[in-house]
């Protein structure tokens, strides 16, 4: 603790300095609540000699009297202090938020790939809570000890000074006792609250990939980890307990003691020639003011001072990056996809580092696509979600024939619906250009864009209507019957027709499942003249059977179709697959991957068996090349 002491040290000598006009405010209202301790002893004993037992029963009375209303003004000064203990505690809570957001955000930009810090929902709810709860227990109770303490010390020192030779040393032995306990403490605390984040990482994790988890059959094992987790947690606050009772000794020491060696030496101090005032007024002192202070102290001292320490050091450190246990060098960022895998293979990540780049990824030099070029090309292209975020896909070129069939897969969130929405022209790139059939994505002048691309997201968008309204939604021109029942044949919408009472007839979509709203989307982009076809996980709510059927259609249809997959039988059925990892892109066919990519033989063990062999690769040329003949 004593480096944690050290770090924090500063930064709350900065926080508490520039809050000076609080902490003057807070210190008048305590020293003014805090009169009545002085009265509390001084005037007992002054009613006790002066009045009552000098036979001046008015003199007493005066002196109570006192006492009293100095009681009513403390309590009327403790508004004060609870207004600049809102003042001062406030502030702290809402640094420490920004500091936890800021932190996870950082670390979000500099390791788009790594997992989601679920740990930091502990942090914003509950160890904030603890800070700003802790912090302001102590400083209720510091103000008020330090204040307490020099009015009973005051106290004794006017009513007899051998008085403090009898109740300063049991204090100070049993507040070095309590001393001794503060580290262990502070090491159960630390060990709680890291057993408390790692069970809300582990719940953080499970919660975003249960539908993994059930796909793997890894339910046991999973619940396993968790029962450990809440297990380790328990375990921890158990032996926290026990340092709390050992602390419990350290408090009757410094809180029993003085009174029985006050009642004890009673008899001796009466001979020293102290009178039974002084006798009752010390230990007013001792029972109503200083004791109950102290053991209030120490109790804050143990519990919310070894929390607020460790918390804080939680909240404010921050961890440097975690190396990666996979590789020993940072690849190259910049990855060149070749058209053709089988004339120029794409660089391995295992065996092969791409050439650096001869200038900055702002300047590289682009050469303008000749029309009849490829049906999607991505030279250099970078984007960041945000001017000081860092890039979801950085320098990637990337070359999609006119027929071709490709597959993105990659972990989630590392870039798969940002590339197709940038293929869509939805989002800019920050450098570099696309193109489809060899016109920039985002021209100003030009056809419109949606007879060159139509993008399916993972929501499906259908609006009330007829099934036939819905379906003609991407086709400008309108579309023959025949065409109409072509579509919904092929995608495998025909019992939803059936069922609806048939395309004329008006529906609500409240009605109908995802599965059946990600149908009749895909109908109406199988329909929708575009060449380039987008399906961002569009099929995620069918079945797999469904799933097969709807991409057949899709790959049979003429133009060039991208995928955003979750299931390995849409890879295996595609021409290539694009593998994104947040560092390197890697494309290729289904077995070239898993001889060159480590996460795509991940993804592809995780995921369940293919129901039906992928074509041959002289039957996939042909179809691309059939395809390409058709687009002319």
């Amino acid at each position: 603790m004593t480096t944690a002491t050290a770090r924090l040290l500063p930064r709350a000598r900065r926080f508490l300095r520039r809050r000076t006009r609080v902490l003057l405010l807070l210190a008048g209202w305590s020293l003014l609540e805090s009169a009545h301790t002085f009265l509390g002893g001084y005037g007992l004993a002054k009613a006790l000699d002066q009045g009552f037992l000098a036979g001046h029963t008015g003199v007493g009375l005066a002196w109570l009297g006192v006492t009293a209303l100095a009681v009513v003004v403390g309590g009327l000064a403790g508004r004060g202090v609870f207004r600049g203990l809102a003042d001062l505690v406030e502030p702290l809570r809402d640094s420490l938020i920004r500091q936890v957001v800021s932190r996870s955000l950082t670390q979000a930009v500099a390791h788009p790939a790594r997992a989601a810090d679920s740990a930091v929902v502990s942090r914003l709810t509950n160890q904030t809570e603890i800070a700003r709860d802790s912090f302001a227990g102590l400083v209720l109770v510091a103000r008020s000890f330090v204040f307490t303490a020099a009015g009973a010390v005051l106290g004794l020192l006017s009513l007899a000074p051998q008085l403090l030779l009898i109740v300063v040393p049991p204090l100070a032995a049993g507040l070095l006792l309590f001393l001794a306990t503060l580290r262990p403490m502070a090491a159960r605390q630390r060990a709680f609250l890291q057993a408390d984040e790692d069970l809300s990482t582990q719940f953080g994790a499970v919660a975003e990939g249960l539908r993994d988890v059930v796909a793997c059959g890894a339910q046991q094992q999973t619940a396993a980890r968790a029962y450990g987790l809440i297990e380790d947690e328990a375990r921890a606050a158990r032996q926290l307990a026990r340092w709390a009772a050992v602390r419990c000794l350290a408090l009757g020491l410094a809180g029993q003691l003085p009174i029985l060696l006050l009642l004890v030496s009673a008899p001796w101090l009466l001979r020293q020639g102290l009178t039974p005032g002084v006798v009752l007024g010390a230990l007013a002192y001792l029972t109503q003011s200083l004791l109950p202070a102290l053991h209030t102290l120490m109790n804050a001292l143990g519990s919310a001072g070894t929390r607020l320490l460790v918390v804080l050091d939680r909240l404010t450190t921050v961890p440097g990056p975690d190396p990666d246990p996979a590789s020993t060098t940072a690849p190259d960022p910049k990855t060149t996809i070749a058209p053709d895998p089988k004339t120029t293979p794409a660089p391995d990540p295992e065996s092969a580092t791409a050439p650096a780049p001869t200038t900055p990824p702002d300047t590289v030099p682009l050469v303008p696509v000749p029309p009849g070029g490829p049906g999607v090309q991505l030279r250099a292209v970078t984007f960041a979600y945000g001017p000081a975020a860092q890039p979801v896909l950085h320098d990637l070129d990337l070359t999609v024939e006119p027929g071709e069939h490709l597959v993105v897969v990659g972990p989630s969130g590392i870039g798969k619906s940002t590339l197709t929405a940038l293929v869509a022209g939805l989002l800019e790139p920050g450098h570099g250009e696309i193109r489809v059939a060899g016109r920039p994505v985002r021209a100003r002048s030009g056809p419109d864009p949606s007879l060159l691309r139509v993008l399916i997201p993972q929501q499906a968008y259908v609006f009330s209507g007829t099934l036939r309204e819905n379906l003609l939604y991407l086709c400008p021109d309108g579309a023959s019957a025949s065409g109409l029942e072509a579509s919904s044949d092929a995608v495998g919408l025909d019992p939803l027709v059936r069922r609806l009472g048939g395309f004329d007839a008006p529906f609500d979509p409240g009605v109908l499942s995802q599965g059946e709203r990600q149908l009749i989307a895909l109908g109406r982009a199988h329909l929708s003249p575009a060449p380039l076809v987008l399906l961002d996980e569009a099929t995620c709510h069918l079945d797999p059977a469904a799933e097969m059927r709807a991409e057949r259609a899709f790959a049979e249809r003429p133009g060039t179709l991208i995928v955003v997959a979750h299931r390995i039988t849409s890879a295996r059925r595609a021409d290539r697959i694009l593998v994104l990892d947040g560092v390197r892109a890697t494309c290729g066919t289904h077995d070239e991957l898993l001889e060159r990519s480590a996460l795509y033989r991940d993804l592809a063990g995780s995921w369940q068996p293919e129901a039906l062999p992928a074509p041959e690769a002289p039957e996939r040329a042909e179809r691309i090349s059939a395809k390409s003949r058709y687009l002319g």
